[in-house]
C-alpha cells in the first residue's frame, strides 16, 4: 500500500465503521463548536462510555456557551458529578465566559488563542482545530500513540518519547476532511488497535505496520510517577446522623469539594492504624487512607453537617462517597 493512499484506507474504513457518538450528532457549525469544546474536556482522563451519559445530561441542561457562562456552580457541579476531576468543569465555565468576553462568543481557531483558556492545553487545542475547525493537525493522545508505537515497532526509550512520536505523525499524511480524519485515526486506536488485543485483520493500515509483521504487539510505555501517600480520615457523626465535611482548602485535588477531615501521615504511623483501610487511586497518586471515628468535630467555617438524607442534594466527589460508604459499612 502506497503512503499516499493512507488517508483514503482509513477514511474508508471510518466512514464504514464509526461509533454514533452523540457529540458528532450536531446541527449546525456553532452547534459542533460547543459539542466539541464540550466533549474533549469531559473526554480528558475519562474513557468515552463513561462520558457519553454525562455529555448528554450535560448538553440537555446546559445547551450552549451563553447558558455555559451563566450557569450556577451548584447545577454546573451537579452534572458533573461522579465525572471526577472538578476542576474542568470550573475551567469549562471560565472558557465560556471567556470566550464571550474576550473573543466575542467565538471559539478560537488558532493554538495560542485556544491555549490562553483555562484548562486547555496542547493536546485539547490540537483536537478542537482539528474536529471543529478542519485544520490539518494530527493531536497526540493514547490511542494515536498507540497505532504510531505498533506501525513503526517502537520499543526504545528514545523512540516513544513525545518528541519522536510528533515526528512519526507525518506517516498518517494530509487530507481535506481533517476533522473525520482525525477522529478516523482516534477511533482505530480505540476500536482495533487496542492495547492488549489488537484486530489486525480488521485494521486498514495493517500493511503498513512493522509490529503486525513482525507479530510483536507490545506496546512500551513510559510510565508516570504515582506517589503513594498516606491519610487519616477523621469521621464525626453526631446525634442526628449527621457527618461532618469540609470544603477542601488544603488539598490541591477535589479544590473547593467536600471532604472529610483529613491529614496525611507517615507510613509508619499508617502501618499501626487499627481503623479500617482503604485505598484510592487518583490520576497522579495511590492513596492509602485509614479511617478514624473520633467524639468531637473542629469548629471550622469551611466545615458543615450532612445527613444521609441530603447527600443527594450535595454534590459529592466519587472520593468522599466511597469514604462514606466504607463508613456506613463498618
Amino acid at each position: 500500500m502506497k503512503k499516499q493512499n493512507i488517508p483514503k484506507k482509513i477514511l474508508y474504513w471510518y466512514d464504514n465503521n464509526k461509533r454514533e457518538l452523540p457529540w458528532r450528532k450536531y446541527t449546525s457549525k456553532k452547534q459542533k463548536k460547543y459539542f466539541t469544546l464540550v466533549s474533549e474536556i469531559m473526554l480528558q482522563q475519562t474513557q468515552v462510555k463513561t462520558v457519553i451519559p454525562y455529555f448528554n445530561n450535560f448538553i440537555l441542561k446546559i445547551p450552549n456557551l451563553k447558558s455555559l457562562s451563566k450557569v450556577k456552580d451548584q447545577k454546573l457541579l451537579k452534572c458533573w458529578e461522579g465525572l471526577g476531576y472538578y476542576s474542568r468543569a470550573r475551567n469549562l465555565k471560565k472558557t465560556a465566559i471567556k470566550i464571550i468576553d474576550v473573543f466575542n462568543g467565538n471559539l478560537p481557531s488558532n493554538e495560542d488563542d485556544l491555549k490562553s483558556l483555562p484548562g486547555i492545553g496542547e493536546y485539547t487545542a490540537g483536537a478542537i482545530m482539528a474536529i471543529a475547525y478542519n485544520k490539518k493537525v494530527i493531536p497526540l493522545d493514547g490511542n494515536v500513540e498507540r497505532v504510531l508505537k505498533r506501525v513503526f515497532n517502537l520499543k526504545k526509550v528514545n523512540e516513544i518519547s513525545k518528541e519522536n512520536l510528533h515526528k512519526k505523525k507525518s506517516f498518517f499524511g494530509e487530507t481535506n476532511r481533517s476533522s473525520d480524519y482525525v477522529q478516523a485515526i482516534m477511533e482505530i486506536g480505540a476500536l482495533i488497535c487496542k492495547p492488549s488485543t489488537p484486530l489486525c485483520y480488521q485494521c486498514p493500515i495493517s500493511e503498513n505496520c512493522k509490529s503486525f509483521k513482525k507479530k510483536d504487539f507490545e506496546v512500551i510505555s513510559i510510565n508516570k510517577f504515582n506517589k503513594k501517600k498516606f491519610f487519616e480520615v477523621n469521621i464525626f457523626q453526631n446525634n442526628y446522623k449527621k457527618y461532618f465535611l469540609l470544603e477542601n482548602q488544603k488539598f490541591n485535588f477535589l479544590k473547593g469539594m467536600p471532604i472529610f477531615p483529613m491529614n496525611e501521615i507517615s507510613k509508619v504511623k499508617f502501618g499501626k492504624h487499627v481503623g479500617k483501610k482503604i485505598n484510592i487511586k487518583m490520576s497522579n497518586m495511590d492513596m492509602k487512607i485509614a479511617i478514624k471515628n473520633v467524639k468531637n468535630y473542629p469548629l471550622k467555617k469551611n466545615g458543615f453537617l450532612i445527613g444521609s438524607n441530603e447527600l443527594s442534594n450535595w454534590t459529592l466527589p466519587s472520593f468522599t462517597k466511597k469514604i462514606l460508604n466504607t463508613v456506613k459499612k463498618t
